[in-house]
């Protein structure tokens, strides 16, 4: 690679970003707080170009995977390191993060690269085995997670006592598992579109690919360990609108969302609505599959109580987005239709937090 393309703003954000925060600037006050927000879309952007890279090497689905586990690595590392400053505070942090990603996945991510696709190209055709597998997976790990603790009797409240929660973490690494095994090797081809035009796309080097890893990995970081940063002002800004905590944990699923989402969103507009659902729904089923045992562990290592159970709005409202979900890819083809009311959804879960 020559200096021109190493001073290409992929590579200048996030070097910016990490010598900003390395700085200690943030939080001195609103003006070093908006560079900071600045610094923080510019190393999203670039992340979105890296993963691209990425995936341009290693084909599908294993491009999707790896942006869906680096994205789902970090949110573990950003709930975990809030729950353990935050004390009992946090305790629904962890519910509130992986909620509102799942719900900004299912309704906002989905919604938009549908509602986009849509727009460009009348309709939009996907495999629907590759909808149904992901879609199965999903609302199992779902209720096991976020609703059933409400039921249990063993502990009064949102709780699973100690056993209940390995029980549950086992059951969702098991049928995360199972399902990657079916992605990558039983079932592969559920999951890929035949390219009309391979001799049309550029495969970068090996080097530029290992180079775009690297950024990649710097950008997602960068991102997570910003925006903990900014947490406290987002706390304050909640708060003087007289909103809820739990919008806390949207704002912070939202900056976590936004390299995968750019990227479903530009599959979708370049009429590769197969990588847009591989992309939104293998990261929702990552982030609730793989966050929850992740936080169960420093949950029972460090004696935090894990509020994991939804209340009874929220469940209507899990409910109604994966039934809507569900029948929007019960065709294998898309409209603006299915991506207007996936929105419509989306819109009602942000209202009904800060006016509950």
């Amino acid at each position: 690679m020559n200096l021109k393309e190493l001073l290409h703003y992929t590579y200048v954000f996030p070097i910016l970003a990490v010598g900003y925060y390395v700085s200690g600037l943030m939080g001195s006050g609103i003006i070093f707080d908006i560079i900071a927000g600045i610094l923080l879309t510019g190393s999203v952007i670039s992340a979105v170009h890296h993963a691209e890279v990425v995936a341009h090497k290693v084909g599908e689905p294993f491009g999707t995977i790896i942006l869906a586990l680096c994205i789902t690595i970090l949110e573990v590392a950003l709930i975990i390191s809030l729950m353990v400053a935050g004390g009992d505070q946090a305790n629904t942090l962890a519910r509130d993060t992986v909620f509102a990603a799942v719900m900004l996945i299912l309704n906002g991510i989905l919604g938009i690269g549908i509602l986009v696709g849509g727009v460009k190209y009348y309709e939009q055709f996907f495999a629907r085995t590759s909808a149904t597998t992901y879609l199965v997976s999903i609302v199992s790990i779902l209720i096991l997670t976020l609703v059933l603790p409400n039921f249990t009797s063993s502990v009064n409240g949102p709780f699973y006592n100690r056993a209940q929660l390995i029980f549950v973490s086992i059951a969702c690494l098991v049928i995360y598992g199972v399902f990657l095994m079916v992605q990558t090797v039983r079932h592969r081809n559920y999951f890929i579109v035949p390219d009309e035009h391979p001799q049309e796309h550029y495969i970068p080097s090996f080097q530029k690919t290992m180079l775009s890893f690297a950024f990649l990995v710097i950008c997602l970081a960068i991102v997570v360990l910003m925006a903990k940063g900014l947490s406290g002002t987002i706390e304050s800004m909640v708060q003087s609108i007289g909103a809820p905590k739990s919008l806390v944990g949207v704002i912070i699923a939202a900056v976590v969302l936004l390299p995968e989402g750019l990227a479903a969103i530009r599959a979708a507009r370049s009429n590769q609505i197969q990588s847009s659902l591989n992309l939104a729904l293998g990261s929702a089923l990552a982030s609730i599959g793989l966050t929850i045992p992740a936080v169960s562990v420093v949950c029972i290592m460090y004696d935090i109580p894990l509020v994991l159970g939804l209340d009874k709005k929220d469940i209507i409202l899990l409910s109604l987005s994966v039934f809507i979900v569900m029948l929007s890819l019960s065709r294998g083809k898309t409209n603006i239709l299915y991506g207007t009311v996936l929105l419509v959804n989306l819109a009602a879960y942000i209202f009904t937090v800060i006016v509950p």
